[in-house]
């Protein structure tokens, strides 16, 4: 097995993943980075990694990242069987590796196997603590995984890799398309990564929101009218509450004398729902309502991402980079 590393000006964070990938013992480590300024080529390089420079020309993505490491990585070791992609702001948990190569051996109809990737500083902000609250999802067989996470390379192969367009939710849509030709994804109940999201303000908040909801709209557009309707109804509830809600409610506040604001209501009702949600999971009380307040206040934001992508794409434009760092 090999690793796969991306990143731009990760700094520290980039050493404690590059190392804990080469304490691991894999056949091959290659970091692709995207035009960084902090010496992340050069640290790498000094750690006798193989680093891979993206063309400072062509649009960055973390799609094309992850497409140009998995390249160089086959290109050095042609045999290799499975390849462990991790951005360069997380730090790989000993033991995992060789977790995840087990299983994909054991079972030759999984493409993709992931485990938990927590926070590594959840109490230095809300922020920090949200993402790491976002990160749990369940166990066993699931329809797709996050950026970190060990996969076949047949597979990738067969598939045709990551889309290189995608400026968001790329791993998602290539999980699409390996279940469209048969295989399995799977989340283990392991430890898989540690990541510092280093988001400390609100408007970080919003603009990783914002990304989500892009991601939910290209990913509808895609593979929106496939049998399984991919994100069509997250994009749904995107524009019902995002938008559509809010809108009829405030534009017909006059006609209806003010009764049409009583459909606000349904916003605390859902934020209840939500909360209610995240106490059968387990979760605290703070959390819970942390995590039912983001859920459902982050429709604005979404829908914000969704009106952008739409926009975009009837104008003909390459959609850019959201960057919440």
């Amino acid at each position: 097995m090999g690793v796969v590393a991306i990143g731009r000006n990760e700094g520290e964070r980039l050493r404690q993943c590059l190392t804990s990938a080469i304490a691991q013992q894999v056949a091959q480590v290659v970091y692709v980075d995207s035009g960084s300024t902090d010496g992340s080529v050069e640290l790498a390089r000094s750690l006798g990694v193989d680093v891979v420079e993206l063309d400072l020309s062509i649009p960055f993505t973390a799609a094309r990242a992850r497409n140009a490491g998995f390249d160089r990585l086959v290109q050095l070791q042609p045999a290799l069987e499975f390849v462990q992609f991790v951005d360069g702001d997380c730090e790989l948990v000993a033991g995992w590796l060789d977790r995840a190569c087990t299983e994909l051996i054991a079972h030759p109809e999984v493409a993709v196997v992931c485990g938990r990737r927590r926070e590594r500083y959840p109490e230095k902000s809300v922020y920090n603590r949200l993402c790491d609250l976002e990160w749990d999802t369940p166990i066993g067989e699931t329809k797709a995984c996050g950026g970190d996470a060990m996969m076949r390379v047949v597979a990738i192969q067969q598939a045709g890799g990551f889309n290189p367009t995608l400026i968001a939710g790329e791993e998602p849509e290539l999980c699409v398309r390996l279940r469209q030709l048969g295989w399995k994804i799977f989340r283990l109940d392991a430890e898989m990564t540690l990541h510092d999201a280093q988001m400390f303000r609100f408007e970080q908040w919003w603009k990783r929101f914002l990304r989500a909801g892009h991601a939910y709209a290209e990913g509808a557009f895609l593979h929106g009218n496939s049998p399984e309707r991919h994100w069509v109804k997250e994009s749904r509830s995107i524009w019902l509450w995002g938008l559509v809600l809010p809108v009829s409610a405030l534009s017909l506040a006059i006609p209806t004398h003010g009764w049409s604001l009583g459909l606000l209501a349904a916003y605390p009702l859902s934020t209840y729902r939500v909360y209610r949600y995240g106490k059968q999971r387990g979760l605290d009380d703070r959390d819970a309502i942390l995590y039912a307040v983001s859920c459902v206040g982050g429709k604005f934001p979404n829908v914000v991402g969704q009106l952008k992508f739409h926009w975009n794409r009837w104008r003909g434009q390459t959609n850019q980079l959201i960057e919440y760092k």
